[in-house]
């Protein structure tokens, strides 16, 4: 329960900054919030703690806690929280959820490539996964999945039309938990310019990578190509001296 009370209060300060309530650019302090949803100041200091790790804040000694102008200048559609890296739950846009809509979904024995990259025998299948993302109608993502049967061998369109992910930690007690990810950019293909709406001299981003269950095995290749208004991502990189 104390987890869901501090998420609660992160979206409801996320959703107060880009509404301009602090004109100010600095949030009340940690006592009067703690006042103002009726929790604990424990609760209050974990969700600080949490925004300012993701950039969303900073604090000045002395001084008091403030929003970050670039995390409004620059909110990425992309928000992992929690231990469960999937896709589903981790694009945000104003609030919006996104859509999903399956475009292909087969048993292939894999190419020489995605064999090696899923450290996966001649002889193993995979499931090919290809869905369009969507925020409302606009679509902002092609993404093309490849899972190895042997890992989960009840897949269906009910459960890939929302997050593989989630189901796997639901039903097998199983979590994505490591990512080696690339991004990159290339020109636009056909294909992307007929799903995603581009023309032909526009590009796309590409996100693809390797995603690992908790137990380091290699669960999902997957290639990702979005929309290049889409294609915003922030990271945050602390600094020590030695």
């Amino acid at each position: 329960m104390a987890q869901l009370v501090y998420k609660q209060i992160i979206d409801d300060l996320k959703k107060n900054i880009f509404s301009g309530q602090y004109s100010d650019m600095r949030l009340p302090d940690e006592r009067s919030l703690a006042k103002t949803y009726e929790v604990s100041l424990s609760s209050v200091k974990r969700a600080l703690t949490k925004m300012e790790s993701e950039g969303i804040i900073f604090k000045k000694r002395g001084s008091g806690t403030y929003i970050n102008p670039l995390y409004i200048k620059n909110e990425s559609i992309f928000n992992y929280e929690g231990s469960n890296l999937g896709v589903t739950d981790s694009f945000q846009m104003n609030g919006k959820k996104p859509k999903t809509k399956v475009l292909n979904f087969e048993v292939i024995p894999p190419p020489e490539d995605i064999r090696q990259e899923l450290f996966l025998q001649p002889h193993d299948f995979v499931y090919k996964i290809v869905r369009l993302r969507l925020f409302d109608d606009d679509p902002f993502m092609i993404e093309t999945g490849y899972i190895p049967i042997k890992i989960v061998q009840d897949l269906n369109q009910t459960i890939i039309e929302g997050s593989i992910f989630n189901y796997l930690e639901d039903s097998r007690n199983l979590a994505v938990t490591k990512s080696f990810v690339s991004i990159f950019a290339e020109p636009s293909t056909a294909n992307d310019q007929d799903l995603l709406h581009l023309k032909e001299n526009e590009p796309v981003s590409i996100m693809e990578g390797i995603f690992f269950l908790d137990n380091g095995t290699p669960f999902e290749f997957s290639h990702m190509r979005f929309h290049y208004k889409y294609s915003k991502f922030n990271t945050i990189v602390s600094v020590q001296s030695k």
